[in-house]
């Protein structure tokens, strides 16, 4: 893979991000079912990408995942969404993403990167701290 360039995602692309979502969720079987029910679950709001909270990451220009970072109502962020391409997983993208959005939390003022994920991430989320 090619150097992996995060960055802030614009408006135009939402489109494009909703689609990695489908696929990324698509491709995962907890998830498989209940997406199928209801295609309309995956919208990324329009608003979390215009005030910068919405974060790609680009190989070669390509975007292969993304993530979000909201703020709670405690003072502390939380993280928002984390997909990355099924085709392009377990080469570190979604760590780099996490570690980005840690940054972006603390810079923010945010003690830690709060997580509410899916059971079967658990490991992954723990594995990267």
């Amino acid at each position: 893979m090619q150097k992996l360039v995060i960055r802030l995602a614009v408006l135009s692309e939402r489109t494009e991000l909703e689609q990695l979502q489908t696929r990324a969720s698509l491709a995962n079987e907890g998830d498989r079912d209940a997406l199928l029910a209801h295609p309309d679950a995956i919208a990324i709001p329009a608003e979390q990408i215009s005030i910068g909270r919405l974060f790609v990451a680009e190989s070669e220009t390509v975007i292969v995942g993304f993530a979000a970072v909201e703020p709670r109502e405690d003072g502390e962020s939380e993280l928002d969404a984390l997909f990355v391409d099924p085709h392009m997983q377990c080469r570190g993208i979604g760590r780099a993403l996490i570690e980005y959005c840690a940054d972006f939390a603390h810079k923010q003022g945010s003690a830690a990167l709060h997580v509410v994920g899916n059971p079967h991430a658990k490991h992954f989320y723990e594995e990267c701290g």
